[in-house]
């Protein structure tokens, strides 16, 4: 355990080697995903690859870990903010920035050990999980959101770990046809969805915790699917209801020969 992370030396003896030898996907680089790669790199991720085509705007100035008031003059793209920050952190990561929809560029995610996907529509989360079924990848899914209330304002969200050969977000329910015909028939209204930096970022260590559960040996592998429920009026962070409904059951939307697997092998 290097003096640099010395403090976490209880995730275990080769903890160092594991979280240096990491690659992770980041998809969504607004208020959750800013948040996960400014924590990865403080625990010594070695290797990312960032995805987002967009740059600063001033109205990412309230959640956009590490984006400045002069990024939002100068439209600094945003995958830039987040290797500046990660590499101010961490001089040794490597990082790999997409500016582009990942969906332009999949195979720079084939080779990721996890994805984080922090985008805001359920379309774009089912496609997500797709790719990463697909590349045999465990997918880390965060999503907050504020919508009117009796009382005032309500705050939401999720942290879902979906593994493969497990539980995905359609068996949790979280994913649903009338869900995504919905969002398809009021097409872009996800994009403005209200954020704030707090929420994101008890979503985000959530999110990171998962991660570090999965690859360290500090605890009982988390190998199996996790869907926590956010309440941010309440300040908690629960198991989903949902998961009683569904232990023991297994997945059967990506149970084919043609839903596992690489189909870029060998290219």
């Amino acid at each position: 355990m290097s003096d640099r992370n010395a403090r976490q030396e209880f995730l275990g003896n080769d903890s160092d080697e594991i979280l240096a030898s990491c690659r992770v996907g980041i998809i969504g680089l607004g208020g959750g995903g800013s948040h996960i790669a400014q924590q990865l790199a403080h625990l010594g991720g070695g290797t990312f690859v960032l995805v987002d085509p967009d740059k600063v705007e001033d109205h990412n100035l309230n959640r956009l870990v590490g984006a400045t008031a002069e990024d939002a003059e100068r439209g600094t793209a945003k995958v830039a903010v987040l290797r500046r920050l990660i590499k101010g952190i961490n001089p040794g990561a490597k990082v790999n920035c997409i500016r582009n929809r990942w969906q332009e560029e999949p195979l720079g995610l084939r080779d990721c050990d996890v994805l984080f996907g922090c985008v805001d529509s359920y379309g774009a989360r089912n496609e997500l999980e797709r790719i990463a079924r697909r590349f045999l990848i465990p997918y880390i899914d965060i999503g907050m959101d504020v919508t009117p209330g009796e009382n005032g304002y309500v705050i939401s969200g999720q942290v879902i770990l979906s593994m493969p050969g497990e539980l995905c977000l359609w068996c949790v329910g979280f994913l649903t046809e009338g869900l995504l015909a919905e969002e398809a028939a009021r097409y872009g209204a996800a994009g403005g969805r209200p954020q704030v930096v707090w929420p994101n970022g008890v979503l985000a260590s959530t999110a990171v915790g998962n991660f570090v559960q999965l690859i360290t040996p500090w605890h009982d592998p988390q190998r199996s699917t996790t869907y926590l429920e956010y309440d941010g009026n309440a300040h908690t962070l629960l198991p989903s209801n949902r998961l009683r409904y569904v232990e023991g059951k297994r997945c059967k939307h990506f149970s084919s020969s043609t839903d596992l697997g690489d189909p870029f092998w060998g290219q």
